[in-house]
């Protein structure tokens, strides 16, 4: 069975991806939880075999003597295992648009990702943010908007079913809530989608079940 190496649920949004990748590929795996950044997170990294060539960064999967990390790659690699249709569109305007969204969450929108990080259980209405998250929240409704128009007939999500640029992008969707972003209509619809999907309320419970707390991502903007 895969192993998949993961963060507190609470606060680790790549560990997140990789688990919501894991799950869309339906294949089983075990996963093997490390607290992030406590006070013996060093010592912790060096006990922990399975994340070393990661850097000491998660997610991590294991399969077999095969280990990739990256979240990206973690949802590539299991793509390639079960077929690249259950994660991506099938035409390929839709792929290409998918394909390219994913890539720019990757790289992108470091203001919001520092200004707010990922925190499931904080809620702060209508957070303090500067110019540079505005401007990172902006872009990543116009692409919703425009993957929703174009190809999301088919259902609720981005590419009308659940795919990889729903699973990048879920935690953004937790971003958003937790520091009450005000959206339009058609995110907030979508927004709904994911966050009511069974496999992010698991994720969410057991977030909410955790009783560590990291205080640095607990002092994000108010």
């Amino acid at each position: 069975m895969m192993k998949l190496i993961l963060g507190n649920k609470n606060y680790s949004s790549w560990s997140l991806r990789g688990w919501l990748a894991a799950k869309q590929s339906g294949l089983p795996f075990e996963e093997i939880m490390v607290p992030l950044y406590g006070d013996d997170w060093d010592l912790r990294k060096k006990e922990h075999e399975e994340i070393a060539p990661s850097s000491g960064k998660v997610p991590v999967l294991w399969d077999g003597e095969a280990v990739v990390w990256d979240s990206v790659a973690i949802l590539e690699y299991l793509a390639d295992k079960v077929g690249r249709d259950r994660f991506w569109p099938k035409a390929d305007d839709a792929r290409a648009m998918a394909r390219s969204m994913v890539a720019e969450m990757h790289s992108s929108y470091a203001a919001l990702r520092s200004e707010c990080p990922m925190n499931i259980r904080r809620r702060v209405p209508r957070a303090t943010i500067s110019e540079g998250a505005k401007a990172d929240i902006v872009r990543i409704l116009t692409l919703w908007a425009e993957a929703r128009a174009r190809f999301g007939q088919g259902g609720p999500f981005l590419f009308g079913t659940f795919s990889a640029a729903d699973i990048i992008y879920a935690p953004v969707v937790s971003r958003f809530i937790s520091y009450g972003i005000g959206v339009p209509g058609f995110a907030l619809a979508y927004m709904e989608a994911v966050w009511e999907h069974e496999w992010l309320q698991a994720w969410v419970a057991a977030a909410e079940s955790e009783d560590w707390v990291i205080e640095q991502f607990d002092a994000g903007p108010a």
